[in-house]
């Protein structure tokens, strides 16, 4: 599992730590399965933390909580993550320079 999951899922239970995994899903993008997947890698890594109860519908369901370890995770996840957004902009700032400078060079205006 990739640290932008990572970060994308440790974000979303710590928002909304009743989640669904079908929502959890939807969030993401991905199937349920994967989203799945993703809890039980959180959980086995210890950075989260499933409460089962009983919700109004007579339904087992979760909640799950960052422990102090996932929120340090995610803190340092969030700066890497961070940096690479950071450098993924400047890279296009650059390209689309590139691409001003080489229009403004390739087109000619015609007088009227």
């Amino acid at each position: 599992m990739s640290e932008e999951i990572h970060y994308h899922v440790l974000k979303i239970i710590e928002k909304n730590p009743s989640i669904t995994q079908r929502e959890l899903a939807n969030e993401l993008g991905v199937s349920v399965g994967k989203a799945n997947y993703c809890l039980k890698a959180l959980i086995d890594k210890g950075w989260v933390k499933a409460n089962n109860f009983k919700n109004s519908n007579n339904k087992l369901a979760y909640i799950y909580k960052l422990t102090p370890s996932g929120i340090e995770q995610k803190a340092r996840i969030t700066v890497n993550f961070l940096k690479r957004k950071m450098s993924d902009y400047e890279e296009l700032k650059q390209e689309i320079e590139m691409l001003k400078n080489e229009i403004s060079t390739n087109v000619t205006i015609e007088p009227d």
